[in-house]
């Protein structure tokens, strides 16, 4: 369980951008990280497949956890993480070791690491047949991460050396009747996408997941999706006031283009010199 948290209101907008890791040479991403970086972005997050969501499918991919790594000596200050892990592809308690080792290796010489673990119940089922996973059902798949995130808590607890820092939980998907629980159970940040009706919706049963289990909704970072395409005036503010707080923005390569991105920040900075 975490500690107390700012309610919605109090907590500031933050904007993230998911660099999709295809199509693309590492250098090439690495550049967009430290543009990310440099642009003011709170967040950088890849993904976790082994395969091209969009696109060619078999064209240029790199695997999540070895580029996080990558990324925390590459960069000094935004948060870094998997938008979102899959659950089953990683033993949990190699994940949550694996999760410490990246939170100390992007602490550099401040002492508090910068990794976020997002994570997930798996979806892509060419991920899972190319590399010999078992696809089975999603339920089943959700049942599987609800037994191993205590497992990862426990090992993150008994970890030496210990985290630098609690390392947020991210948990991504909208499921009421089983995600959404898990996410009141055991996430920092609860991940979703849809317009601002959808996600209203997706908060209240949320909160209710919440109330049963005696747990203050207001510890939950609520993030949404959106599109470069979006209108922050707009979409950003229905979403806002439904309860967003964290922004995330999908870039993808060869270009990497982040310009669309700095409407979003100038909002955010707008945002929270009003809160």
């Amino acid at each position: 369980m975490t500690s107390p948290a700012p309610a919605a209101g109090d907590r500031p907008v933050r904007i993230g951008v998911q660099l999709q890791p295809q199509h693309a040479p590492y250098p090439a991403i690495r550049a967009a990280a430290a543009r990310a970086e440099e642009m003011g972005l709170d967040v950088a997050f890849n993904w976790d497949h082994f395969y091209p969501l969009y696109g060619d499918p078999d064209g240029l991919h790199f695997e999540c956890w070895t580029m996080l790594a990558a990324w925390a000596e590459a960069t000094s200050r935004i948060e870094i993480g998997a938008l979102v892990t899959c659950n089953s592809y990683r033993n949990p308690q190699l994940l949550a070791d694996m999760a410490r080792t990246v939170d100390h290796v992007s602490a550099h010489d401040t002492g508090t690491g910068r990794l976020v673990l997002g994570i997930g119940s798996g979806w892509f089922e060419k991920d899972y047949t190319e590399y010999g996973y078992e696809f089975g059902t999603a339920g089943a798949r959700l049942d599987k991460l609800a037994e191993d995130l205590p497992l990862i808590e426990s090992r993150l607890a008994a970890l030496n050396p210990a985290p630098t820092r609690r390392v947020p939980v991210l948990i991504g998907g909208g499921g009421e009747r089983k995600t959404l629980r898990i996410v009141a159970r055991h996430a920092d940040i609860w991940h979703g996408f849809g317009d601002a009706e959808t996600i209203a919706h997706k908060h209240e049963v949320l909160d209710a997941h919440c109330a049963a289990i005696g747990r203050d909704p207001h510890e939950i970072e609520r993030s949404a999706g959106v599109d470069t395409a979006d209108d922050p005036g707009e979409k950003g503010e229905a979403l806002h006031a439904a309860g967003t707080r964290l922004f995330t923005i999908g870039v993808g390569g060869p270009d990497f283009d982040l310009a669309p991105l700095q409407q979003w920040l100038s909002w955010r900075d707008e945002k929270n010199a009003g809160a």
